[in-house]
């Protein structure tokens, strides 16, 4: 990851001490979205891990449609693996509207690109935060590959959930009651989702804000 500081210790001190790109570059694999990544290291320094986590759930929950997208296309689609460092295979791209994504197949390549600083380490994080769906039932599986296909049909972008925790089923049915809302209500869902996941990931950060681990 570059330019990160090489001394930096861990912990609040670690990450206030890091100089501002390598900063930014570890809070986008938290969310993938720079004006994200610039606004929270910009409000440096932090006194401890909850007066960051607060700033990142305000920082994304305040995020405009066309960034929550750039953050969205750096995440796996659910029971996908992570691929070109995070970003979901077919997922639509920063800005599009999705007319491409009604009837793509849950396997196909495509999507936007990864922002610099998204990384391994994102990636990495992706496969811990779905081990949910390791081990589970084939018929699930399929189920969760046609619910992303009708998601994306319906809103054009990828269906993220805060999936650590949960079982595959749980994301199932997360997503098939999700199908339900109107965009507004389900761009408000999105919007929570990404902000626990970024504070579920800043937390991580904190334990190796040089990206050394």
């Amino acid at each position: 990851m570059p330019n990160i500081d090489a001394t930096a210790p861990a912990g609040p001190a670690g990450f206030n001490a890091l100089g501002a790109a390598g900063a930014e570059a570890g809070l986008l694999a938290c969310c993938a979205s720079p004006v994200f990544a610039r606004e929270v290291a910009a409000r440096r320094p932090y006194r401890d891990l909850a007066a960051l986590e607060s700033a990142v759930e305000a920082a994304v929950l305040g995020l405009p449609w066309p960034e929550v997208l750039t953050a969205l296309a750096a995440h796996p689609r659910i029971g996908e693996p992570p691929r070109d460092g995070g970003a979901a295979s077919g997922a639509t791209g920063p800005g599009a509207d999705g007319a491409g994504a009604a009837g793509r197949d849950a396997a196909g390549d495509g999507g936007g690109p990864v922002p610099p600083g998204a990384g391994g380490r994102e990636a990495s994080w992706s496969r811990r935060e779905q081990s949910g769906v390791a081990g589970a039932d084939p018929a699930v599986l399929a189920a969760l590959a046609e619910g992303n296909r009708a998601y994306e049909a319906r809103f054009g972008h990828i269906y993220l959930v805060r999936a650590a925790g949960l079982t595959a089923g749980e994301m199932l049915d997360r997503l098939r009651a999700r199908l339900r809302n109107d965009e507004e209500t389900e761009r408000d869902v999105v919007r929570t989702e990404l902000a626990g996941i970024a504070r579920l990931r800043v937390a991580r950060l904190l334990e190796d804000p040089e990206g050394t681990a």
